[in-house]
């Protein structure tokens, strides 16, 4: 199988917004960082340029670990369901779970805006609207998505998971049909520390780590450090790679920060290859980095 996965396009759109959608103190000061910061580096032009180059890979599934959205307001989310619609896999081959950014907000999250819009990327097999822990099973793959998102406080980037959905995800993990199946977790936050401090790392973390040591995974997958990374924790068969990705709509003419995205190669249970396909600005398109 051919796995691609990208995150944190970061995809912004004000077109309907009110004056309403910019009373939270927390999107007043979001606003700022994309004007003087975001609003350069994100280009959507980026993403929409990955989503062509996607649908000219021979894939067959795609994976998304969040942060669709800057401000978690509404025109964004139309937006990026858009964008997605366009990837040739459809819903049941392009697989999304929330960061932080997608619940930006108290009202994001309570109104369920990233569920509303793109809830047919992150409902799993006999569910009918999104719930997390989700699973999907799809031929020799079985992907287990979780949210560690919540509308944190202003200054905060950091997520939870929760020690219910930690022991739903536990149980979907270790059912038969799954074991057999090459197990990929999706998370936004990494379940390691790489940057930063407390207020944007997962709180939980070990008790994620703790979860996977016991019931295994062959794969986890995160975004939010906007970084290609790489670490590995325990599993009970030895240990579990866990990857990050950089921004899919980071312009930038260093090919370590520009928009980027990874494919992933498993023959049975074993990741045998990964390749990273990145933006070029030069060449305007993507192409494998070397």
């Amino acid at each position: 199988m051919r796995i691609a996965h990208f995150s944190d396009p970061h995809l912004l759109d004000v077109s309907s917004a009110t004056l309403r959608d910019f009373a939270s103190a927390k999107v007043l000061a979001g606003s700022l960082n994309v004007v003087f910061n975001r609003a350069r580096k994100h280009r959507t032009e980026c993403f929409a340029a990955l989503v062509d180059d996607l649908n000219a890979q021979d894939l067959d599934h795609v994976v998304c670990t969040g942060d669709l959205v800057n401000l978690g307001l509404r025109p964004e989310f139309q937006r990026a369901a858009e964008l997605l619609g366009r990837i040739r896999l459809g819903p049941a081959g392009v697989t999304l779970v929330p960061g932080n950014h997608d619940y930006y907000t108290a009202a994001a999250m309570t109104e369920q805006r990233f569920e509303r819009a793109l809830g047919a990327y992150a409902t799993g097999d006999g569910q009918t609207r999104p719930d997390y822990p989700f699973l999907r099973l799809r031929d020799d793959l079985a992907v287990a998505g979780l949210c560690s998102a919540y509308a944190s406080p202003l200054g905060l980037a950091d997520g939870r998971l929760g020690p219910a959905q930690l022991r739903a995800a536990e149980a979907l993990l270790t059912r038969v049909e799954v074991r057999e199946r090459f197990r990929l977790v999706l998370v936004h936050h990494p379940p390691v520390v790489h940057r930063g401090w407390f207020a944007r790392n997962l709180r939980d973390r070990e008790a994620l780590q703790a979860m996977l040591a016991r019931a295994g995974a062959d794969l986890v997958l995160h975004g939010h450090d906007h970084h290609d990374e790489r670490a590995a924790i325990p599993g009970p068969g030895g240990s579990i790679p866990v990857i990050g990705v950089g921004s899919a709509s980071y312009d930038d003419w260093r090919l370590d920060r520009a928009a980027r995205y990874h494919v992933f190669e498993i023959a049975g249970r074993k990741l045998v290859r990964v390749t990273t396909r990145v933006w070029d600005r030069d060449a305007d398109r993507f192409r494998e980095l070397v």
